[in-house]
């Protein structure tokens, strides 16, 4: 079945960007609608943003105007820039195909 492996997670400061990296297995990365969700500390899982097979985006409104998602073919890879970073924003990030998940990987926004 298929894999999602992120990265790129880590420390910023707020203002600063941190850009995500999702690797997708081949069998699932061109099928499906790929999407980032995010879980903040003590709280539920929250979409931030999507793309289609087609690259048609779209972002929950709290993240709209500072997130851009893009997909890399050759690649298999799912791309999330972060920027103008809020402390609000810390949450552990993962993706997923809305059948399997990835692990996540932390970011920390401090103030």
């Amino acid at each position: 079945q298929g894999w999602l492996v992120e990265s790129g997670g880590g420390l910023a400061q707020a203002g600063e960007s941190v850009r995500l990296s999702c690797v997708v297995s081949p069998d699932i990365f061109l099928r499906y609608t790929l999407q980032w969700w995010r879980q903040p500390p003590g709280k539920q899982r929250e979409f931030v943003a999507s793309i289609t097979p087609g690259e048609s985006p779209n972002y929950s409104d709290s993240v709209m105007g500072r997130f851009i998602i893009s997909r890399d073919n050759p690649r298999n890879t799912v791309y999330l820039q972060m920027n103008d970073l809020k402390p609000e924003d810390t949450a552990v990030y993962s993706c997923t195909n809305g059948r399997n998940w990835g692990r996540g990987t932390q970011v920390t926004v401090s103030s």
